[in-house]
């Protein structure tokens, strides 16, 4: 029987946590959005300097382990635990969303980037204005989907001393020794987290699917 009086009497640790969590989930889902929008571009820029260097992004990061990514910006950066595990989580995640913004860039008409340059917008303004949005509009169920994986992954602040959730947790299973209830609980705060987002990423992707 999951014994809930570790929830009543660590409150305060569990919700401290579950704050750490959103905050740095937040951040990094910001930062990780321009980063990876900034990439995406790059990568089918008419620019093979560019070109490369997304590209290089993208394969290095993706095959790196997100953990390794963290440890590195915490012991090299020298920066606090919340704040290197967003950094990592921002590094990681942004080459997931460049690839996913890739994709929307792709498959926008190759019309759209001709009739914007033929009213005179430069390359940057018919991005920005007019093929971006359309991009954003059609890869945001996958968005959706990586804020719930940056979300999980955020637990990895744990292992820098980043105050979140998973930390706490382990602060409270070393206090009680009850680390099974303790766990199952940690967990528990992670679906009050990522069952509302799956419901919202579905519903956006039946809403935008009724208007295509």
């Amino acid at each position: 029987m999951l014994d809930f009086s570790i929830l009543t009497n660590y409150m305060d640790l569990f919700l401290e946590g579950l704050k750490i969590t959103i905050i740095a989930s937040l951040i990094a889902l910001i930062c990780s959005f321009i980063l990876g929008t900034l990439i995406a571009v790059m990568r089918i820029a008419p620019f093979k300097l560019l070109n490369w260097v997304g590209t290089a992004y993208v394969e290095f990061i993706r095959n790196i382990p997100v953990l390794v990514i963290v440890f590195f910006t915490f012991l090299v950066g020298n920066f606090g635990g919340m704040t290197a595990g967003t950094i990592g989580l921002t590094i990681y995640t942004a080459a997931f969303i460049a690839e996913a913004i890739r994709a929307g860039i792709l498959s926008v008409p190759k019309g759209q980037m001709e009739a914007a340059r033929s009213t005179g917008l430069t390359y940057g303004q018919a991005m920005r204005m007019v093929i971006l949005p359309q991009a954003i509009k059609i890869v945001t169920p996958p968005l959706g989907n990586q804020f719930i994986n940056l979300v999980k992954n955020s637990s990895l602040l744990a292992v820098v001393a980043g105050g979140d959730l998973m930390y706490q947790g382990d602060l409270i299973s070393a206090m009680t020794y009850a680390t099974f209830d303790t766990y199952i609980l940690v967990g528990l705060f992670y679906l009050i987290i990522t069952i509302p987002l799956s419901l919202g990423v579905a519903f956006l992707e039946k809403r935008l699917a009724r208007s295509n």
